[in-house]
């Protein structure tokens, strides 16, 4: 079946912990580099930005609510108005990092609750495009949710829209999320994701799978969730 030769990036929301692991870079296709919003700063940045090019890994800005105190999980934290000035300025920040890091920012992907609360609302997905677009002269992808106004107004604009799937969040039966607050919503075992990131490559609807680096587990998710792609030779090269 055509679904079966369909390849997927594998990357994972990063520069959220001082203590976040290395090898997550040496893993991951794309990093999405948290830039100042639901946490990072220019020291995490530069450190993020310099691993990802020892380990050869893409990058992606990761821009959110400016709302560190709710790691930007709060839903219409703010209006389409400083959404579009809050993104513009979390991604320049990145971008001025990684022209002096030698790497090319071509991407983005929205955080929490704003990736979400996007989907949603027109006003709001054309005030994170206007905004990338404003920040980062390369853009030409934007990941998100794999229906919604995000999705609309990133192609409407010519932008190329990467459907994403979570390897480490539950589904339900209808194939949308579990919210967080329910219990079993993150799921920690790495078999599991690992299960679950195969079966999201082999529906065919997925451009990307995603690894919160956030995640107690996140490390030993990521080796079990790299190692099953590659051994089903689904995960895309660098």
């Amino acid at each position: 079946m055509a679904n079966d030769l369909v390849l997927v990036e594998l990357n994972v929301d990063a520069g959220e912990s001082p203590a976040e692991p290395e090898e997550l870079y040496a893993l991951a296709t794309t990093l999405n580099l948290a830039c100042g919003g639901h946490a990072g700063d220019e020291a995490s940045m530069r450190a993020g930005v310099a691993l990802a090019a020892r380990h050869g890994a893409r990058l992606a800005a990761h821009p959110s609510y400016a709302d560190r105190e709710g790691f930007g999980r709060r839903a219409r934290f703010s209006s389409p108005t400083e959404v579009r000035a809050d993104v513009e300025r979390q991604c320049a920040a990145l971008l001025r990092v990684a022209v002096e890091g030698g790497a090319v920012l071509r991407t983005v992907k929205p955080h929490g609750a704003l990736y979400h609360d996007a989907a949603q609302d027109p006003e709001l997905a054309a005030a994170i495009i206007d905004a990338a677009r404003r920040a980062l002269p390369e853009l030409s992808v934007v990941v998100g949710p794999p229906e919604g106004a995000l999705r609309l107004e990133a192609v409407g604009a010519g932008l190329d829209y990467w459907v994403e799937g979570f390897v480490d969040r539950r589904y339900d039966e209808s194939g949308q999320l579990v919210p967080r607050d329910r219990p079993g919503a993150v799921l920690q075992d790495p078999a599991a994701c690992a299960a679950q990131a195969l079966a999201l490559a082999k529906t065919g609807r997925y451009r990307t799978l995603c690894a919160h680096g956030d995640t107690p587990s996140a490390l030993a998710i990521v080796r079990a969730v790299s190692e099953a792609l590659r051994a089903e030779r689904r995960l895309v090269p660098r």
